[in-house]
């Protein structure tokens, strides 16, 4: 693809930078995040009939099927030279989660503007992941239920540029935003759109990213969104997730680095298990049977309207508990290796 040169090129500070990583999350069954929930929707649909996104307000776009806990397993077993761990949610705070150095919880009041909130749409809060205090010039984003599944090379996903995945297949390449297409297919055209009008060098690929991890650079975001800053503001407005407003970090931030030249295109299609498909157990098997080779896998709860402790989500679970079932160190569960010696010598010694 021809690329456009920038003024300077983030890329040449690189070297040695830490690589921090940056989650999204919301507990889904909380009483009072749901009455907020509530509230706001009913506000939100009577000012904007029509506009929201496909699958844009089910239960399972903020169930918490406790991905994040076997996510930061999996972090810390393929990864444990990460960088700090930014965990930004509304109010919430995982019941198991460990404080310590090395992570922080990022409240949206005090990463999005004050009089802004509550927000349901996360391409409205990602937007903003930029501007996190103290956050390193290389981030990995992560959903929760992305995965790594192999020991992590940092050359590999870094190197001199970050990688960013497509899927094989094609989209189709509509001339409008679709109300009844996926939100990637919607960004995809945005994306279309707003680089073809800025670079006459731009060819548009009809593919989606894949649901892979996000290797990002902070000053790329910062100068993108100096570049365009009504596209910002737009996916700032929003309330939930509305087919008219695409999210812009999803597939513009990742093709616009590559025509300037801050990142490297890749094709990949990892595993990608939704979790109410026919194939869904199938899937679970292989990833059992690969885990530890694969680089990342998706795990998305399809399962929308689902009652908790669905069958089908209690088999993701019983998987990742087998795959991952040692507590890392962000879990009240954890047991540092040496008091865990020391347990053992004790009961060593009573058996005696």
């Amino acid at each position: 693809m021809p690329t456009t040169k920038a003024k300077h090129c983030p890329t040449d500070i690189l070297i040695d930078t830490a690589i921090d990583i940056v989650y999204l999350w919301v507990d889904g069954s909380d009483p009072v995040w749901q009455k907020k929930r509530s509230h706001a929707y009913a506000s939100w649909i009577d000012r904007n009939p029509n506009e929201l996104a496909v699958f844009g307000n089910t239960a399972g776009r903020y169930r918490d099927n406790g991905e994040l806990r076997f996510n930061l397993r999996a972090l810390e077993k393929f990864f444990p030279q990460h960088g700090h761990i930014y965990i930004v949610t509304d109010s919430q705070t995982p019941r198991w989660l460990r404080r310590r150095s090395g992570l922080s919880v990022i409240d949206h009041k005090d990463l999005l503007p004050k009089g802004q909130g509550p927000i349901f749409d996360s391409g409205n809060i990602e937007s903003y992941l930029h501007r996190i205090k103290g956050l390193s010039e290389r981030f990995i984003y992560m959903n929760d239920d992305v995965f790594f599944g192999a020991p992590v090379d940092t050359n590999w996903w870094f190197g001199n540029k970050p990688k960013v995945f497509l899927e094989a297949s094609e989209v189709a390449d509509f001339e409008h935003y679709q109300p009844g297409e996926t939100s990637l297919v919607n960004a995809s055209l945005l994306s279309r759109d707003w680089l073809g009008k800025k670079y006459p060098s731009y060819q548009h690929d009809a593919r989606v990213f894949s649901h892979a991890p996000r290797p990002m650079l902070k000053s790329a975001m910062q100068e993108l969104e100096g570049l365009a800053p009504t596209l910002f503001e737009q996916v700032r407005s929003t309330v939930f997730r509305s087919w008219r407003v695409p999210a812009i970090v999803p597939d513009l931030v990742p093709r616009w680095m590559v025509q300037m030249d801050y990142a490297e295109q890749l094709t990949l299609d990892p595993l990608h298990i939704c979790t109410c498909d026919a194939q869904a157990e199938q899937q679970l098997m292989f990833l059992t049977t690969h885990f530890g080779k694969l680089p990342f896998f998706c795990i998305n709860d399809t399962c929308d309207e689902a009652l908790d402790g669905d069958l089908r989500l209690r088999r993701v679970s019983k998987t990742l508990e087998s795959l991952l079932p040692e507590p890392c160190s962000f879990e009240t569960a954890y047991i540092p290796k040496t008091q865990e010696q020391d347990a053992l010598s004790q009961t060593s010694d009573c058996a005696t």
